[in-house]
């Protein structure tokens, strides 16, 4: 072999080796990009979904073990509702923690939106057992979401700068602030309000600009996004009790290995405990931190409430097929 032969070959051999080693690399960032479950939501530091992600990830990341990893996004970090859950759906984003953008994308969804429907923890336990993974779960999948677990966002409460709201005429004008859920809207429109659909990330500065008056959110949601720095008012309506749903992207979850879905839906499964609790106590811990805060604090006519939601009811019934007879059910399961 001649000297020019001898340089060819060398040549050749060292770009076969750079493609060997660029090929490894590349196999080895696709096997960790695989591993890595990414988890948005929405909360803030120190709100309930924050928790509950954390939770979720490490009972998750134990099971799990060197087959994947979860970490989690908060903060709408990757993007708001609406985004995430076109996100899950192309499967860039793994799981999400949803809440009220759900009825806007599987009408059913929507008996969550009704107020004064769900009365307590325990009634909700009996409504997901009976009626949740048998009708809402399924029609989820429909639409290319794959509902792991039935978490928690809390029942909700009104603030606001205007006035105490008492019954359903002191909302009269107020621009109100809501999630992207349109019986939301529509019941606030029923009882005089003015509601405006926004991204959770936008509401502080909406606040305290006064393009909003007010809005409303579960404690912990209230509290962790610091609204009673910006609000006078805090109204304990609790005119909606407001599951919270771990999601999937029902093509993407499908490419997960079966052990890998395991792993992640018993420990979302076993999450719940953990959230109902978290719930429960940090509504007293933080009414009395949102008292000291300054903020204006009273109940509302619940009755008066009740009784201004039938047009809503109706409505719902009317629009939804099958609405009616879930309602029904989930009413007959109160104790």
């Amino acid at each position: 072999m001649n000297f020019k032969s001898t340089i060819k070959t060398t040549r050749r051999t060292a770009i076969a080796s750079l493609l060997a080693l660029g090929l490894g690399l590349g196999a080895l960032s696709t096997v960790h990009a695989q591993t890595e479950i990414k988890l948005a939501h929405v909360g803030n530091p120190g709100s309930l979904f924050e928790a509950s992600a954390n939770e979720f990830a490490r009972l998750a990341n134990a099971k799990l073990g060197d087959k994947a990893k979860v970490i989690v996004f908060g903060s709408s970090q990757l993007g708001g509702d609406k985004a995430v859950i076109q996100k899950l759906k192309l499967g860039t984003i793994d799981l999400a923690i949803l809440s009220t953008v759900m009825s806007s994308e599987v009408d059913l969804f929507g008996i969550f939106e009704m107020p004064y429907l769900v009365s307590d923890r325990g009634h909700m336990k009996r409504i997901e057992e009976t009626i949740f993974w048998e009708s809402l779960a399924p029609a989820a999948e429909k639409k290319g979401l794959k509902i792991l677990a039935v978490w928690e966002n809390g029942y909700r409460h009104i603030t606001n700068n205007t006035r105490p709201i008492v019954t359903p005429a002191d909302l009269k004008g107020i621009k109100l602030r809501t999630p992207k859920g349109k019986w939301r809207v529509k019941m606030f429109q029923t009882y005089g309000a003015n509601p405006s659909p926004m991204a959770f990330s936008e509401v502080f500065t909406a606040l305290q600009t006064g393009v909003m008056d007010g809005q409303e959110n579960p404690l912990v949601q209230i509290y962790s996004a610091k609204f009673q720095e910006v609000q006078k008012y805090l109204s304990l309506s609790k005119h909606v009790y407001g599951p919270a749903y771990l999601a999937s992207g029902t093509r993407k979850f499908a490419t997960y290995s079966p052990e890998v879905q395991k792993a992640l839906e018993s420990a979302a499964r076993e999450t719940q405990a953990f959230v109902y609790a978290s719930a429960e106590k940090s509504e007293v811990e933080l009414l009395a931190k949102m008292k000291a805060a300054g903020i204006q604090v009273n109940e509302v006519d619940s009755a008066a409430f009740v009784a201004a939601s039938g047009a809503i009811y109706e409505e719902f019934g009317k629009e939804v097929p099958g609405a009616s007879e879930l309602i029904i059910k989930a009413q007959a399961l109160r104790q």
